[in-house]
């Protein structure tokens, strides 16, 4: 009769057996950004932080596209991603951060959906993203569901940054640029939550390659027809005023999940 062992790591269905090992390689070795940040009404987006996150003085939404190949625990494939998160601080009775709160993030592909999500607490879901496009000059990406758009993310007028300016930027971050989520699994019968805390996701991200320009976040309003289970996200992303590009950037680098020592944890 199958048991399980309680040192192993299983994901479902786990009765074939824990995980791999070659699938606990977290490093993704190819990695393309389009991040654009804009500020929005405090209030607005405080309707979508929950306590004890509270948004941070400059109430910014960061919108991010990632186009990751070369993914060791895919064996050297890869997926795309559209990430939005908010700045905020986290004052728990333990934990007191600065970074940024993932509200929604959109993945081209289900398995890093269903292990980020349940296990990790990452708000994942999945689109159609594909791979970025370069015309002219413009940096564009954007992702759809059911066939129809969700979001479009441009970047233009790109301007290269040396070595020492990456360095410089690198430096300015640490210690404000904690990655964190909310794990929410509700109960059985739908109602309640079997599980609900706060997650501190540990990444690094070594740059290689990167420039700063301007940028354009375009969000459609769509109706339940054209994308039932996801137009209620979608709206209320549109919703919320966008007054001003503050930051608009293209990157190439490489990633690490959960590096050495660095596992996700619960926030207190």
């Amino acid at each position: 009769m199958f048991t399980f062992d309680p040192k192993n790591e299983y994901h479902m269905p786990g009765f074939f057996g824990p995980r791999a090992e070659g699938l606990k390689s977290r490093r993704y070795n190819n990695v393309t950004k389009i991040t654009v940040c804009y500020l929005t009404d405090p209030e607005r987006l405080a309707q979508y932080i929950p306590a004890p996150f509270e948004v941070a003085e400059l109430p910014i939404v960061i919108v991010e596209y990632s186009c990751a190949k070369e993914v060791d625990w895919l064996a050297g494939r890869g997926y795309n991603i559209i990430g939005v998160s908010a700045a905020v601080k986290f004052n728990g009775k333990e934990d007191q951060l600065e970074g940024s709160l993932a509200l929604v993030m959109w993945e081209s592909l289900t398995d890093p959906i269903l292990t980020g999500r349940e296990i990790k607490g990452v708000p994942k879901i999945y689109a159609d993203i594909p791979d970025h496009q370069v015309i002219n000059g413009e940096w564009r990406a954007n992702a759809s569901h059911f066939s129809n758009r969700i979001v479009q993310i441009t970047a233009n007028d790109l301007t290269a940054l040396s070595p020492e300016q990456i360095a410089e930027g690198k430096k300015s971050q640490q210690g404000k640029n904690h990655w964190m989520g909310w794990k929410y699994i509700p109960n059985p019968d739908g109602v309640g939550a079997a599980i609900s805390h706060a997650t501190l996701f540990p990444t690094e991200f070594e740059t290689t390659e990167a420039w700063t320009g301007t940028g354009t976040v375009e969000w459609e309003n769509l109706t339940w027809e054209q994308n039932p289970t996801q137009f209620h996200i979608v709206n209320a992303l549109e919703a919320l005023p966008n007054r001003g590009v503050v930051y608009t950037a293209v990157t190439k680098g490489s990633s690490v999940l959960e590096p050495p020592g660095s596992p996700v944890r619960l926030l207190k």
